[in-house]
C-alpha cells in the first residue's frame, strides 16, 4: 500500500471555485478509474489557503495506470481544460495557484 500526498497553495479568491472543481470535475474521475481518496482538507492564512489530500493505492504501479488513465479521458480532460478556461487560461491560474506539489508517504503504523 502506498499513499500520496497532493498539496496545494492557492488564493483565498479561487478556493471556492477550486473545492468544486474537485468535487464536481477531478474526484469523479478519479474514482471512477480506481483511486482511493482517504481524505482532503484545507487551512486558511491571512493571504494564502493551504488544501491537500490523501489518495491510497495498491503500488505505484497502479498510480501510474490509474493516473494515464485520468489523462486519457478526453471527456474529463475536456472538463479541465473548460475550467481552466473560465480563468482565463491554464497560464493565469498561476497568478492564483501559488504552490502545487506531491509527494508518496509510507505509512509507520504495524
Amino acid at each position: 500500500m502506498i499513499y500520496r500526498r497532493k498539496m496545494y497553495r492557492v488564493s483565498p479568491r479561487i478556493i471556492d471555485d477550486f473545492n468544486l472543481h474537485f468535487n464536481k470535475t477531478l474526484l469523479p474521475t478519479q474514482l471512477k478509474y480506481g483511486s482511493r481518496l482517504v481524505g482532503r482538507w484545507m487551512t486558511q492564512h491571512a493571504d494564502e489557503v493551504e488544501v491537500f489530500a490523501i489518495w491510497e493505492y495498491d503500488s505505484y504501479e497502479e498510480y501510474e495506470r490509474i493516473e494515464a488513465n485520468v489523462r486519457g479521458d478526453e471527456a474529463h480532460v475536456k472538463r479541465v481544460q473548460d475550467w481552466f478556461g473560465k480563468w482565463g487560461g491554464r497560464e493565469n491560474l498561476k497568478e492564483h495557484f501559488y504552490h502545487i506539489d506531491q509527494d508518496f508517504i509510507d505509512s509507520t503504523v504495524t
